[in-house]
């Protein structure tokens, strides 16, 4: 027989369906093996040294200190067993830097004698498993080396930090390179919120209506000034900025005035301008672009979020989710061209297959996170809850992103009344494009895409609309918003603050060590956040520095690529 070796359980499980019965798929649960998490794992050579203490020998070229965890030894003995009586190995882990590294400390723990193959593939469908089968690789040592020197250097970051914390401000508190920078992130946009000087201002709202179609007003100017709005004012200050010039800042006095005189006048439309607009569709989702997408829309967190994708991975739903690349293959292309035209209709297909570039510094050969090649749509696949829901996003995503642009046409209609300009502007869907794919979920699809829209009535210069209510509205500026979920990820991702793999967990640490709690769906750091990042800011600010995490992940990615020394 040959033994085929993945991380899970439900990975295996599906494989067994496509592979005959001289494979014996089984799953090593993850990490077999890692550094010392504790005094009682470390070994007695290294006991009261210092590589003890950190698990890394800082003085033998950073060595490692590796150990089977406690709770593996029973699969490392099962798998070795196995691998007896085994004609060859696959080694059949994720075809990520952690898949690779983990294959690698099995293939150092077990030593088989057999040939050994590492087996990758990016969704877990049967043409794809026989492909892997049939094109097995090298381990990649670089992508090995990649996540070694990230799970070091955490470590060195880790056990040296956090032990400062604990003398300084309180036991049990932890410190990270990446979890660092983006706790300094939160803290500092709180920092914002508290400097921040709130600004009052008024203006008027008109409901107006023509030919019993009604639709809104706001005023937009008076004596021919232009009315001052929140963007206007000064965060620092409270006031309307010194660079905006030619406007007036009404109270609430001017705005009833206004209000009162607008009220019986007539109105008169003095201008209308129309604009073509075209919505382009998303690239198919990143790991990134998922997790924030997943927040806004489904107000799942990073975590919960990550794990129904690894679900749905792991089922043969969708292709491997740790990716930040917006590419599809050839096939792909063709499988989503083709869902596009059965169901929409060939004129909502774009002229040419769409492909979407990269960023410089997406990881791996991975594709965009995608539907596998079965493309079978939400309702046939029977999942259900939040699996159903992600898969579901994915899935819309993926169709949409080889449909026509969407064309809209914008409208801004100017009326006078008496020496004050009302402005009311309107956006009509000319023709849905790939928002009829982004609306699918809903139960009535023509329903959901005339929500999008903001229709004018048919208005000409001249028109006299009838103005049924009107009133003043005070109104006082925001400070800055404070992070979610999705617009952490956003931050991070833009900041090179750690990788698509890292950003759940250490949204998950900082949540769970109680820096941040969550406040509806912001994220809103506590006083040890505060003291821990002023603590850090002060003595090792290099440490909570962008820059210097962003280098680091640079730094990353070139041994990855073989083309910086590891050590």
């Amino acid at each position: 027989m040959n033994l085929v070796i993945v991380e899970s359980p439900t990975k295996a499980k599906t494989i067994r369906k496509f592979l005959s019965s001289e494979y014996v798929v089984v799953a090593s649960m993850g990490h077999v093996r890692d550094l010392p998490s504790s005094q009682d794992e470390v070994p007695a050579a290294f006991k009261k040294t210092e590589a003890g203490q950190l698990g890394v020998d800082i003085n033998n070229d950073f060595a490692p200190i590796y150990v089977i965890n406690k709770d593996k030894t029973k699969i490392v003995t099962e798998l070795k067993k196995l691998l007896k009586d085994a004609k060859e190995l696959y080694l059949a882990t994720d075809e990520d830097r952690e898949g690779e590294s983990i294959s690698w400390h099995l293939l150092d723990i077990l030593k088989p004698k057999i040939p050994v193959h590492r087996m990758v593939f990016h969704e877990i469908t049967k043409t794809a498993i026989e492909a892997a089968l049939a094109h097995p690789r090298q381990l990649d040592e670089n992508l090995v080396h990649a996540q070694e020197a990230r799970r070091i250097l955490d470590r060195l970051v880790g056990y040296t930090v956090s032990p400062v914390l604990w003398k300084k401000i309180a036991f049990g508190l932890s410190a990270g390179r990446v979890q660092s920078s983006a706790l300094k992130a939160i803290v500092d946009r709180e920092r914002l919120r508290l400097a921040f000087h709130k600004g009052s201002y008024w203006d008027v709202g008109a409901q107006l209506e023509k030919e019993k179609a009604g639709f809104e007003a706001k005023l937009s100017a008076t004596g021919g000034k232009r009315v001052a709005i929140g963007k206007d004012f000064d965060e620092n200050t409270g006031t309307v900025r010194t660079d905006v010039k030619d406007v007036i800042l009404l109270e609430e006095a001017d705005a009833k005035r206004i209000s009162d005189e607008a009220k019986t006048a007539p109105w008169k439309v003095s201008d209308i301008v129309e604009k073509d607009a075209r919505r382009k569709a998303p690239p198919p989702f990143t790991t990134s672009t998922l997790q924030q997408e997943c927040n806004r829309k489904l107000n799942l967190s990073a975590k919960d979020a990550m794990r129904s994708a690894q679900s749905l991975y792991e089922k043969g739903f969708i292709t491997y989710m740790r990716t930040d690349s917006v590419t599809l293959s050839a096939d792909a292309v063709t499988g989503i061209r083709g869902m596009v035209s059965s169901r929409y209709g060939a004129e909502y297909l774009t002229a040419a297959p769409k492909q979407f570039a990269n960023k410089d510094n997406a990881q791996e050969a991975h594709e965009a996170i995608r539907p596998s090649l079965t493309f079978t749509p939400p309702q046939d696949t029977g999942l259900t809850s939040n699996e159903l829901h992600v898969y579901e996003l994915i899935w819309m995503r993926a169709i949409a992103s080889q449909m026509r642009d969407a064309e809209q046409l914008q409208q801004t209609v100017t009326m006078q009344v008496a020496s004050h300009t009302f402005t009311a502007s309107g956006t009509k869907i000319i023709f849905p494009g790939f928002l009829r794919a982004y609306v699918e979920g809903a139960d009535d699809v023509e329903q959901a895409l005339e929500e999008k829209e903001s229709v004018l009535p048919d208005l000409a210069i001249g028109d006299v609309p009838t103005c049924v209510s009107i009133e003043a509205q005070g109104h006082e500026t925001k400070p800055p918003s404070r992070f979610t979920e999705a617009a952490l990820v956003q931050y991070m991702e833009k900041e090179g603050i750690g990788r698509p793999s890292t950003y759940a967990a250490t949204i998950s640490t900082l949540l769970d060590r109680g820096y941040v709690r969550k406040q509806g769906n912001a994220l809103v750091p506590s006083f040890t956040a505060f003291a821990v990042t002023q603590l850090l800011e002060k003595y090792l600010s290099n440490l909570v520095d962008v820059g210097f995490t962003s280098t680091m992940e640079q730094s990353l990615d070139r041994i990855a690529e073989g083309k910086e020394e590891w050590i």
